[in-house]
């Protein structure tokens, strides 16, 4: 028997992750993983996309805001399409507490900033230990979310800190599938909830 998002219960699914079906390989998320940060079903839901790198650098973006950067050499450079909306809106998904301006606390260890004052941090490396750089970011309206799901365009996991920091970009959808019990390459373009 398979259920509606509406019947199983949830009242939100923020801090999980939507894991993009074969049915969305034509789309702006084939292959993508959703991290959802806020989502209520009468006001809809936001997320950035977590495995989907980008065309421009860290040390770009540092040196555009004219910022310092005395990070090692070795520093990730790694900035992501967090989504279609706002593109040139930076997010900074880290594990550190809210301590900078234009910080949200999703749970008590994640935290999500949009301040230029976390980049400067993170130039001088005084930054979070764990931290992902997205511009851009994915937004449903309400009830879009739950039709969608209804249509079995994603799959949700809870997040995990392992999967979202990970700089395994391509796998991160395999990651993310295996705490379910089951891969990307076992999906059907047609699957229901049981």
């Amino acid at each position: 028997m398979t259920q509606t998002f509406e019947q199983q219960n949830f009242s939100s699914l923020a801090d999980h992750f939507l894991i993009a079906m074969p049915q969305l390989q034509d789309s702006y998320f084939a292959n993508a993983l959703i991290y959802l940060w806020r989502h209520a079903p009468e006001e809809g839901a936001l997320g950035l996309a977590v495995n989907l790198p980008g065309h421009m650098q860290l040390r770009e973006i540092l040196e555009q805001l004219e910022l310092e950067d005395q990070r090692p050499r070795a520093a990730s450079e790694i900035v992501l399409n967090g989504g279609p909306l706002e593109t040139g809106k930076g997010f900074v998904l880290h594990n550190d507490k809210p301590r900078w301006p234009s910080s949200l606390a999703i749970t008590e260890s994640l935290t999500l900033t949009t301040s230029r004052e976390i980049l400067a941090a993170i130039g001088h490396n005084q930054g979070p230990a764990q931290f992902l750089v997205a511009l851009g970011y994915c937004g449903w309206y309400p009830g879009q979310l739950e039709r969608e799901l209804s249509e079995n365009a994603w799959l949700t996991c809870r997040a995990n800190s392992d999967i979202l920091f990970s700089t395994d970009f391509s796998r991160k959808p395999d990651m993310a599938t295996a705490t379910l019990g089951f891969s990307m390459s076992q999906l059907a373009t047609e699957v229901g909830y049981s």
